[in-house]
Formats: structure tokens, sequence, C-alpha cells
């Protein structure tokens, strides 16, 4: 078993000890799939991509569909994140997207980005989900001369972005070890679990099947369509979507394999600061904010007046290497808001994003598999693209015109053989750190 997914002593898949499981509503647990059971599309995934297809294929195709879940929803990426809807999804930006693919996927791409933050916004709308959503914009916070001299470059061709000296940051309470950042007026923060469970709410209401505690394991051709075997039952559908990001077994979807780079993001949240602790640090705006390394970190005040933490950089989510990267993620945190270096910390975590080898997500038919499809690969932003990606691809499982970006349609290439990702990932994170310099 992958230590992805490290069962506690019942077997099943440890919660980890978020901060987003302990302030969301309890949710009763969706039953595991027993017996044989039928629907026209089944989706592998109940987080953010699968529960958004799941809706569409209802409501708008009026196609049956059952969602399979390993652990119990909300319990990967989609219950684990920063709670940052924002654009992103991919590790390419526009000039990327144009010299690989064309001008006119650069500018569908852009276009999708903005689709798929409406979309957060309208399902927040639609279901009455109460997600704790926060002030608009975003702000990249440059951690060098040279990087700031860079933001501001990429922001003249923005007409949205404002530029900030340390000192216009300050004024707008976001003081730290900075050397000026550029703010950008998309996207809203969010509770992540609190958006989850909103949607398994509407999903069920909507009439899909939804069962927890059925992790996949095993997957094979039945006819015209394909059997999903689990512990207790079986399933099977005319049409599959995996959506299962960096939680994939590439075991059971060989042709994924090498194709997809888990890796681990942990993110700290200390206690309630005070308004005293607040104004020492300079830092009182609840607006999303990231840095421009390229082990980047990511942070926000809280509704709640914690502050939320994340980074990147651990080959593995074993609890060793975890809790060396905790002493990591921790050191970071004191060198960036000193004034905040010895607040306790009440909770740490951490999951794995999913990145691909096309350095983009993946929204497509998986050749050589009549009628199965994924939707995966968002590259550690996917509160937003990954609810807009479930959306475009479920046309597609209803039978009909794959409807997300062309982006989405390429296939990605293999990245590194699986034996060999520790070791990739180590020299990878180890060169990034020393590009990046000290803190």
């Amino acid at each position: 078993m992958p230590d992805r997914f490290i069962p506690s002593a019942d077997g099943q898949p440890a919660w980890p000890d978020s901060h987003w499981r302990v302030s969301a509503d309890a949710m009763t647990d969706a039953g595991p799939l027993t017996g044989e059971q039928h629907a026209d599309v089944a989706i592998i995934g109940a987080g953010y991509a699968g529960l958004n297809a799941g809706l569409e294929l209802a409501e708008v195709h009026g196609v049956s569909a059952v969602v399979l879940e390993a652990a119990q929803p909300g319990w990967g990426a989609s219950g684990r994140n920063g709670g940052f809807c924002c654009k992103g999804g991919a590790l390419l930006d526009g000039a990327a997207i144009a010299r690989r693919h064309g001008p006119e996927a650069a500018a569908e791409w852009a276009a999708y980005e903005r689709d798929a933050i409406e979309r957060v916004r309208d399902n927040l709308a639609r279901y009455a989900i109460q997600a704790d959503a926060g002030p608009e914009g975003e702000v990249q916070l440059a951690h060098s001369p040279r990087a700031y001299a860079a933001l501001q470059a990429d922001a003249a061709a923005d007409p949205g972005a404002l530029c900030l000296s340390p000192t216009e940051l300050a004024e707008r309470g976001l003081h730290g070890r900075f050397f000026g950042g550029v703010q950008t007026p998309a996207g809203f923060p969010l509770h992540p679990l609190k958006y989850l469970r909103g949607l398994v709410r509407a999903a069920q209401g909507a009439g899909v099947r939804l069962h927890g505690d059925s992790r996949v394991t095993g997957c094979a051709r039945a006819g015209a369509g394909w059997r999903l075997t689990t512990a207790r039952g079986s399933l099977l559908a005319r049409r599959v979507l995996w959506a299962t990001n960096g939680y994939s077994d590439e075991a059971l979807l060989p042709w994924l394999s090498g194709r997809i780079l888990p890796l681990a993001s942990a993110i700290l949240v200390t206690r309630p600061l005070s308004p005293a602790e607040l104004q020492a640090q300079g830092w009182t705006s609840q607006i999303m904010a990231y840095d421009s390394r390229r082990v980047l970190h990511y942070f926000r005040l809280l509704p709640c007046g914690r502050f939320l933490f994340g980074g990147r950089g651990s080959p593995s989510m074993a609890p060793a290497a975890q809790a060396a990267f905790r002493q990591v993620l921790q050191a970071e945190f004191a060198a960036l808001f000193p004034a905040w270096a010895g607040v306790d910390v009440e909770h740490y975590w951490s999951g794995h994003v999913c990145l691909t080898g096309s350095r983009a997500p993946w929204g497509g038919a998986v050749p050589g598999h009549d009628g199965m499809f994924a939707a995966l690969g968002w590259h550690g932003n996917g509160v937003a693209a990954a609810s807009e990606g479930g959306r475009r691809i479920a046309a597609a499982l209803a039978g009909g015109p794959n409807r997300a970006p062309a982006l989405l349609h390429r296939r990605p290439g293999r990245v590194v053989p699986r034996p060999l990702r520790p070791l990739a990932l180590r020299v990878g994170m180890a060169a990034a750190r020393w590009l990046d310099g000290p803190l």
C-alpha cells in the first residue's frame, strides 16, 4: 500500500489532523458499495472534480452516476487544501501555453480560469453552501528584489494587477519579509471542507449515489462497459471517470503510470492570534497570499483569527518524513513572520498535490480504454480548476463532445518512473531551494 494511503488502527484511511475537520459540521459517513450495482457513469473519487461531474450529469444530462470514494468524502486533497479559490491549475503561464499550443489555447485557458472561479461562486450560491468565503483577490509576494522586478514586468501586461512596494504592502496589512508584491482581483478564499461537504449534499439531493469506504481494487472490461470491484461489491457502468488526482492508483490504470507526480504539501495553522499580535507582525488582511519561490509558500489569515501557512518539499507522506518536514515548515514560517515565531501551532497536516508530465491538468479520454476518462493533475490549485473540470468533462461522459479546453486534451507524457520518484523529488527540491536562495 503506498504511503499516501496510510491506514489507522481500524484499517481505514487515517484522517489528517486538520483545522478544517474540527471546524466543519459533522457529516454522516457515506456507506460502502455492496452487492452488484449498475450506473451509466462510475466516478472514482469524491473530490471537487468527481462531485461536480456527478452534479452536471444528474442536473444537465439526466444521466445516472455513482461516485466511489476510497475513504470518505473530504479525506483527500479536496478536504486538505489551503482553501484558495483562484486562477491556476497548470504550471504553465499564458506565454508558455501560447508557445507550446498557440495563442488560441492560451486565450481559452485564461477564460477557463475565470469561469472556474465563477463556477465555485455559483456552486456556493446555488446550493446555499456556507463556506466562510473571504475577500476578493490574491497577492503574490516577491522573495527577492529580482523577483519583484519580474513580477512588475508581468503585471504590466495585466490591467487588473496592482504593484505594491513593501511600504504599500504594510499599509494594506501585508507586512512580512518580502520585497514587494502584485495584487490581482480574481478569486477568494474559502473553507475547503465546508465547500466539499456542501457539494456532497447537493449531489445526493440530485440523485447521485455516493459510496465511501469503497476503494476500487479492480477495473476490467465487461461487455460494452466496465466493472469496478471493491471490497464488498462491484459496479457496472458504461463509462468511467478517474477523478483521483494525487491519490491515483497507477496499478489499476497502467497507462497513467509515470505520467503523474504526487508531491507532498503541508499546512500548519496557529492558535488564534490577538489583535495586538496581528499588529506586532503587521499582517491583518485576510486576502490570499503566496510567495514567488519555486518551492512556494502560501498563507492567509483565517476569519477565526488563526494563521494558515503552507509549503511543499517533503518527498514522502511517511510519518518520519512528515515529522522532519514539519520542523522545516515551522522554521520557514518563523523566518517569514518573526513576530509569530513562538506562537503555538494547533494543527499540522499534509497531503498530495498532483503534477503531470504536460505541466497542465488532464481532462480527456484514456487511450486504448473506450469509455474511460480522467480529470486530474491540478498542480496544487484545484479548488476552482477541478470544480470546472468536472463540469466540462461531464458532457463526454454523457456521450457528447469533451467540453474541456484544448490544454486539458493534451495527454501527459511520462515524468519519471515510479521507483525513481523519491530520488527525483529529493534532487529536484534541493535544486529548487538552492535557486530560491536563503529565506
